[in-house]
């Protein structure tokens, strides 16, 4: 009689039964990581608006635009940028997540006085903020 050799059928399901239990776990940690990721892009780009606006009214003591419009972005992929119509004494800048980039509902501001808000549509976990930018699900100012 010839002894047969490999895996039986309950050792393979054991071990499929142990990699799904983990992707369970790790999968949504690794897409709250990507988001994180993603976040730093608003809130460089909102800081890097907010001292182009600065420079601007320094040299014009306006923050009405001309040209160069110091409201323009370039080069930006998960979030729409909007600085609306600054008046001489204020401004409002706002990055809106694209949903198909994974950043859907979520809304950072920043203003002439530096004041920065974080909202957040339909994200559970992630808490809105009126006096900084949150950069990860569960974190507060």
């Amino acid at each position: 009689m010839r002894r047969q050799s490999g895996f039986t059928l309950i050792e393979l399901m054991v071990v499929v039964a142990v990699i799904a239990i983990l992707g369970a776990i790790a999968m949504p940690s690794y897409q709250d990581y990507v988001r994180r990721g993603k976040v730093a892009e608003a809130t460089s780009t909102l800081a890097e608006l907010r001292l182009k606006a600065e420079k601007w009214f320094s040299d014009n003591r306006t923050y009405v635009t001309g040209t160069p419009n110091w409201t323009t972005v370039a080069g930006t992929r998960y979030f729409t940028y909007d600085c609306g119509t600054p008046t001489a004494t204020a401004y409002t800048c706002t990055a809106t997540g694209i949903a198909n980039q994974g950043t859907g509902g979520m809304v950072y501001t920043i203003n002439q006085d530096n004041t920065k808000t974080s909202t957040f549509t339909g994200l559970s976990g992630w808490n809105n903020s009126t006096t900084c930018w949150i950069g990860k699900k569960g974190d507060s100012c």
